[in-house]
């Protein structure tokens, strides 16, 4: 999981680097709370098909724990785009999971997102000018780490596999012209079509819902 992270924070930092000294670079690091509802997996383990409901579990504390970072660049006062890196967690609970045959049934190193990002906020708009409430959405990918245990089939690997969308809203407060804190909600929608180590696959959608603290840095 780490490499992926790291290659994530140096295109960001490349990004970064390349964009004109004018902008406003904000770079961004989080974690909060996160969780998942249900959600249909249906497929099967290369020898016997599978459909039902899961009760998805977030457990955000765990090692290691929920966290994302992301770098904005500020066109101008109202309107920012950049790049996010999301490790958010689901486990299927203990019950669905022994009721339907599978040892593993998570995606927890982790159920990683990419995304390109619109903010839109409006700059000091309360407490004084030192309160910036914003807006934004993003679409990109989802490469989850599957660990996936059912029968003789026992995957336990990233994959890219499928789209993924994220809508956030909240406000940061700002200490100097540099540093700020923020918190906001964070939900994400990744539509996921793993392909199982015994030439089974499996498919499901997964929303997740988060609430986010954080610091920026902006230069």
């Amino acid at each position: 999981m780490f490499r992926f992270s790291i290659a994530a924070l140096s295109t960001t930092v490349a990004i970064a680097i390349a964009l004109p000294a004018a902008a406003e670079i904000e770079l961004s690091f989080y974690s909060g709370i996160q969780d998942a509802p249900h959600s249909r997996v249906k497929g099967d383990d290369g020898d016997e098909d599978f459909n039902f409901l899961v009760d998805w579990e977030g457990n955000s504390g765990a090692m290691p724990p929920y966290y994302g970072f992301r770098a904005t660049w500020w066109q101008s006062a109202n309107i920012g785009y950049g790049l996010e890196f999301n490790h958010a967690k689901v486990y299927a609970s203990d019950e669905d999971r022994e009721e339907h045959g599978f040892a593993d049934l998570e995606l927890t190193d982790g159920l990683n997102l990419f995304t390109a990002n619109v903010f839109y906020r409006w700059p000091g708009q309360w407490a004084s000018g030192r309160l910036t409430p914003y807006v934004g959405g993003g679409v990109g990918f989802a490469m989850p780490h599957v660990d996936v245990e059912r029968g003789d089939s026992d995957t336990f690997e990233y994959q890219v596999t499928g789209p993924a969308a994220i809508v956030v809203a909240g406000a940061s407060w700002a200490f100097n012209e540099s540093w700020s804190v923020f918190g906001e909600y964070k939900g994400s929608w990744s539509s996921h079509d793993i392909e199982l180590d015994n030439g089974g696959r499996m498919e499901t959608d997964i929303i997740t819902n988060a609430f986010n603290i954080g610091v920026s840095y902006s230069f």
